[in-house]
């Protein structure tokens, strides 16, 4: 079973937050979705789990009871306990309470929980208390696990840990969809989808991603367009379209180039 967009647009007002979205997600899978603030992220995962209703196009996911979702907040109750966040959510998905029981020693061994476990979800550290939201996500096994950003402010060492979570569900069978501000973690996934205001620049495996430059970047100490450039270390990058001349040096553009220069050439409305 697949699950996923069709065609989706969804609009605040006169605002397009999604624009003829399609997206699909196959069990063991893991899609990053990337893009700046604004860009349609957010929107996205909350038309998948059906907290949005599309002004068009359709979308496929599991009953609500086989989706897990961690959205961009804690995802936690700051006054339960680590294992009263697990059991209330647990038990809201209809588990026994022995199953609650055990599933919940399972993940909080995996998540380095389990010392915590009767701390209160405010005593903990932001790192723990993402973990903390990721299990009561996954504490079901869903079919489909939605993840909004679920390492952003969170300590290198966390980071890790958590994609760890991330490829163990993964592993055990679900689709998963999760928004990210790290490049270094999306080049980890199995399929990229970038958005840039509402609109799909890029959806592709990472390797087809970076092989999709539309024109040529270069390295520079003094851009020729600044509007094209962007700093990097000490020196720019400079975005050339197809057909001008670039000044500096050609280099092979990382993920950062693509995606910054997929953004460019929308604006510039350069067709890929």
């Amino acid at each position: 079973m697949t699950w996923g967009l069709t065609d989706v647009t969804v609009r605040f007002g006169v605002t397009n937050a999604l624009v003829d979205t399609t997206l699909t997600v196959e069990p063991g899978q893991v899609i990053g979705i990337v893009g700046g603030d604004g860009a349609g992220k957010t929107t996205l995962l909350r038309a998948l789990v059906g907290e949005v209703v599309p002004r068009s196009g359709s979308v496929h996911a599991p009953a609500p009871h086989r989706i897990g979702y961690l959205p961009a907040s804690s995802g936690s109750w700051a006054e339960l306990s680590v294992r009263e966040n697990l059991e209330f959510v647990g038990r809201s998905f209809g588990l026994s309470t022995s199953q609650v029981a055990a599933r919940a020693d399972e993940l909080l061994a995996r998540a380095g929980l389990d010392s915590a476990r009767d701390r209160l979800a405010r005593q903990l550290s932001g790192g723990m208390r993402r973990k903390l939201g990721f299990c009561m996500a996954t504490v079901a096994e869903p079919d489909l696990l939605v993840l909004d950003e679920p390492s952003t402010g969170v300590d290198p060492v966390s980071r890790v840990e958590l994609w760890r979570l991330v490829s163990l569900a993964a592993a055990g069978g679900a689709g998963v969809v999760m928004s990210t501000t790290y490049l270094d973690e999306a080049e980890r996934c199995g399929h990229l989808m970038v958005l840039d205001e509402g609109h799909v620049l890029l959806s592709a495996p990472p390797e087809e991603a970076l092989a999709s430059l539309v024109g040529t970047v270069v390295t520079t100490t003094d851009p020729v367009h600044p509007e094209r450039a962007w700093r990097r270390g000490r020196t720019h990058h400079e975005w050339w379209p197809p057909g001008e001349r670039p000044v500096g040096s050609t280099i092979t553009p990382d993920l950062e180039d693509v995606v910054i220069a997929a953004s460019l050439a929308r604006r510039a409305g350069v067709a890929a």
